[in-house]
């Protein structure tokens, strides 16, 4: 059975990101766009700090210039970063180091395999207007051939209730989930946080 990876987006303090980890997350990620869960360079500084090794930190951007998003990662330490706007090829090549890029399963994705090579891609739901963290979900078959043809992130509407039947529908190499472990907006339920990352890598 292969092993799913599990990203916990949208993490504001350091108890949630440390919840996280003991969980068993392999990835956090600190959202820098206009959002409920947006946190300063700062704060995920102190936060990357402390976390264990082997837990990756992902910084969340959304059409920033790509300068900022360098001295962002590297004042904070971040291991990589996520695109979630309109951002092309040509930036992301310009940011360098792992990249995440978001794109919205059905549309872009008709030729998964050459999009955006160098980067991991996550398939979010698309709502006109927001970027992410919509809390919706997709239609996951969409996702079922990108998956076959390269390592994706599923992400869009993810909760402990139905990652397992997500995992097993599309196979993806990771999941996201940011709302669907919450109390409020930027606070994580530490027993849903559990949950989901031993559903999402038990598929049970």
């Amino acid at each position: 059975m292969k092993m799913v990876r599990v990203k916990i987006c949208g993490l504001t303090n350091l108890e949630d990101a440390l919840a996280a980890a003991e969980c068993g997350a392999d990835a956090l990620g600190f959202i820098f766009a206009q959002s409920p869960r947006r946190v300063d360079p700062e704060t995920v500084r102190k936060i990357t700090g402390q976390l264990p090794p082997f837990v990756l930190s992902v910084g969340v951007f959304v059409d920033e210039k790509t300068s900022v998003v360098k001295e962002i990662r590297e004042y904070c330490g971040l291991d990589a970063v996520q695109l979630h706007g309109h951002e092309t090829e040509e930036e992301a090549a310009a940011i360098g180091g792992r990249i995440i890029k978001a794109v919205r399963p059905g549309c872009s994705v008709a030729g998964a395999k050459k999009i955006f090579s160098s980067a991991t891609l996550l398939l979010d739901t698309y709502v006109p207007g927001l970027a992410g963290g919509t809390g919706a979900c997709f239609d996951w078959s969409l996702a079922v051939e990108p998956a076959r043809q390269r390592p994706v992130i599923l992400a869009g509407g993810l909760n402990p209730e139905n990652v397992a039947e997500a995992v097993g529908t599309v196979g993806p190499y990771a999941v996201d989930v940011a709302s669907g472990v919450e109390k409020e907006p930027g606070r994580k339920d530490h027993d849903k946080l559990e949950s989901f990352i031993q559903r999402a890598k038990y598929h049970a």
